[in-house]
């Protein structure tokens, strides 16, 4: 858990709550900070498995993944090229298009190009192409006078994609079953805070919306998880226009190591099928391996 990638505060919460319920669960935990003697210390350490709760660069994009098949232990979540394939939404989007998957337009364009003028017709949105969870996200809207001035922190080279208004629906896939369709609710843009703060979202599980939907959104992330070539769990999200019905409903992204935070949406799916946290993090560590 933790690690140095934009969302090491998230991972750290999320390895928390992990080792406190597999150790609810009987298991011989031991949490450990991500760091530059990573593979130092589990040569030392010797687990029969780990439990992958990183996030962000180098946690869930194939580069923790390598070095846990060099090293020959099981892991939790995707392998190495779903992972690194998932992080990078342009390369992701390319394998969705080959599955006959709803996506937005999108480029990839250079960060001081994107602030000098509007590559695509507003409205947009602006963010990193290798990122997770909503950070650096800049919306344009339709009535913009001018491109975002994104700032500094921002990488190179950027996606800038079509803006899909509408409803934000999310699925979670667990093994090869698709769960369940929650709708979310917030304030504005379902961003980073909104995901992380308790109370900075509401979400209706299963969402009242309709069957034809339902059952797209629950197609669509099976077919996301097996076009990245995903194990595990993952987490695969929507928007829906319902003015357009089934034509409305695109493809954002999968998420390969989903948030398990007390306000994240895989754990509330999961309960769904009966499963406590405890017992979802306990099928992740069994359901662990390594291809070596």
């Amino acid at each position: 858990m933790g690690g140095p990638s934009a969302e090491r505060e998230v991972s750290l919460s999320s390895g928390r709550e992990c080792a406190a319920a597999l150790k609810g669960e009987g298991y011989n935990v031991i949490e450990l900070d991500a760091g530059p003697d990573l593979s130092e210390r589990l040569q030392k350490i010797k687990p029969d498995v780990v439990f992958n709760a990183l996030h962000g660069r180098w946690g869930e994009d194939g580069c923790v993944q390598g070095l846990l098949e060099w090293l020959g232990i099981p892991y939790t979540h995707s392998g190495v090229l779903s992972s690194a394939l998932a992080m990078d939404k342009d390369r992701a989007k390319e394998m969705f298009r080959a599955s006959g998957l709803p996506v937005a337009e999108s480029v990839i364009a250079d960060r001081d190009e994107v602030k000098k003028r509007h590559v695509l017709a507003p409205p947009y949105v602006v963010k990193p192409n290798n990122e997770g969870s909503s950070v650096g996200i800049y919306i344009v809207h339709e009535a913009a006078n001018s491109p975002p001035q994104l700032e500094s922190t921002m990488p190179q080279q950027v996606m800038v994609e079509q803006y899909v208004p509408g409803r934000e629906l999310t699925t979670t896939v667990v093994g090869d079953k698709p769960v369940t369709v929650t709708e979310i609710f917030a304030d504005g843009w379902y961003d980073y805070e909104a995901k992380y703060s308790p109370g900075g979202s509401r979400h209706e599980v299963p969402a009242n919306i309709p069957q034809d939907i339902f059952d797209l959104c629950l197609d669509y992330a099976l077919r996301a998880h097996q076009a990245l070539g995903c194990r595990g769990a993952s987490r695969t999200d929507f928007r829906w226009d319902d003015s357009k019905g089934v034509d409305g409903l695109f493809l954002l992204e999968t998420n390969t190591q989903p948030g398990m935070t007390p306000t994240s949406l895989v754990p509330e799916q999961a309960g769904e099928l009966g499963m406590t946290f405890g017992q979802l993090c306990a099928w992740m560590v069994e359901d662990a391996s390594c291809n070596r």
